[in-house]
């Protein structure tokens, strides 16, 4: 067990940046976590750290044991976690990070219930729609909107989330509608650009089960959706959105749905965990309380199928 605890206060080094806060965290002394660190490369054979006047950096042997020392520690913290709360409550700290415009509309407001569900539980979140390293930053979960890509992480579908074309009723009056996917390429379209560049082909499959894929323009791109549906209500053009994101705007008339009788491929709402072999209990219930409030996607009830 010391070696465990010797490979916990190293992983601590490295997402706190220090021995100085490692040792602060876990009620250390700086010289007891400095002799702990120096046993455990002893022990080992190889040095863990390069050290530099402003922060600790892993050798290739350091990250190459924080990658999967990290996993034994996490999974034998969640037994642990598992075996305390077997029939008591769940508690702990959940850290997640959401997809800024789901988390802030659909996620934040359930927090207090889930809070009140479990009342030893703390949640920390952070809000972003960029990708972030689970294990080097530390997360439990993200709820991640989309294809993901390949990796070793570990997801679970929430909810599907089906997409749409839309735009405001006064660019249509003003433009006209589209009566079929080729009509995009005349309009002014909406363009979302990410770490993959412009997404500026789209791909709808007709009525009829025909693939087409139209490289469409316009003169608004942005890398965060909300801008792109502000531009869409104020009348801008085309774009294409999730559902759960302007389903509001739908009911409201704000938007109509453009070329309803063709489809975008449908995508998923995911909650992605780090690969373990135990989820923390925390995790767990908070990824089936998602699945229960979001599964049958209540933000299309009322909406055309």
């Amino acid at each position: 067990m010391d070696r465990v605890g010797d490979l916990a206060l190293f992983l601590r080094v490295l997402d706190l940046g220090s021995i100085t806060a490692a040792a602060r965290s876990l009620d250390l002394s700086v010289a007891v976590a400095s002799q702990r660190l120096k046993r455990l490369e002893r022990d080992l054979g190889v040095r863990l750290l390069h050290r530099t006047t402003r922060r600790l950096h892993p050798t290739p042997e350091g990250a190459a044991l924080a990658q999967q020392g990290r996993v034994l520690v996490e999974d034998l913290e969640a037994l642990g976690s598992g075996l305390r709360e077997t029939g008591t409550e769940i508690a702990g700290t959940l850290r997640v990070t959401l997809s800024a415009s789901f988390g802030r509309q659909y996620i934040s407001p359930l927090l207090p219930q889930f809070l009140a569900m479990h009342p030893k539980l703390r949640i920390s979140v952070h809000l972003s729609d960029q990708v972030v390293d689970l294990v080097s930053e530390g997360f439990d979960l993200a709820i991640r909107i989309g294809a993901l890509e390949d990796s070793g992480l570990v997801a679970r579908q929430i909810a599907p989330n089906r997409r749409v074309l839309c735009a405001s009723p006064d660019y249509l009056r003003r433009r006209g509608a589209p009566e079929l996917p080729r009509d995009l390429v005349q309009h002014d379209c909406l363009l979302l650009f990410g770490s993959a560049g412009r997404q500026d082909v789209w791909r709808l499959q007709d009525r009829h089960g025909e693939e087409h894929a139209i490289r469409v323009q316009g003169r608004f791109e942005s890398n965060y959706g909300e801008l792109l549906r502000d531009a869409s209500v104020a009348g801008e053009g085309i774009a294409i959105h999730s559902l759960w994101h302007v389903a509001e705007d739908l009911r409201a008339g704000r938007l109509q749905v453009v070329l309803p009788d063709c489809r975008l491929a449908t995508t998923a709402i995911s909650a992605v965990m780090p690969q373990r072999r135990l989820v923390p209990p925390r995790v767990g219930a908070f990824v089936d309380f998602l699945v229960l409030q979001f599964g049958d996607a209540p933000w299309e009830r009322g909406l055309a199928p």
